[in-house]
């Protein structure tokens, strides 16, 4: 309640136990000339606090849905990580036991010259010419 006279406002303010009452039971806020910037800056600032509650309170949510995404990126990309080694230890595999196997088996055939390799593998020449380039 604005009281416009600093005199009526002293009157209110003088006896403390009607103040009390009035703000405790009545819920009512008394104010004077001299306290109204005050209280309208209190309030103000009671406002502008609570803004800030809600737009954190987003802001978390925000963060949060972000966390759970980030979780999921991680597991797949560990599992993609498993799968590139799996990938990557059948490749040593195939080229080292494999590549070795081969040599072996052909060891005892004999190698044709490059001209007759030629007349053989005509198209296999002609990818390797084409590597050169």
């Amino acid at each position: 309640m604005f009281l416009p006279f600093e005199g009526i406002y002293a009157e209110v303010v003088r006896k403390a136990s009607f103040l009390e009452d009035l703000q405790r039971e009545y819920k009512v806020i008394v104010t004077g000339p001299s306290t109204l910037a005050a209280l309208l800056n209190s309030l103000q600032m009671g406002f502008k606090t609570l803004a800030i509650q809600k737009s954190s309170s987003q802001v978390w949510k925000v963060l949060g849905a972000v966390k759970t995404e980030f979780e999921k990126f991680g597991g797949m990309l560990e599992k993609s990580q498993r799968n590139i080694q799996l990938g990557l230890n059948d490749l040593d595999t195939l080229i080292g036991t494999r590549s070795n196997m081969i040599r072996s088996k052909l060891k005892s055939i004999e190698s044709l010259s490059e001209s007759d390799t030629k007349m053989m593998l005509p198209e296999i020449l002609a990818i390797d010419a084409d590597d050169d380039t």
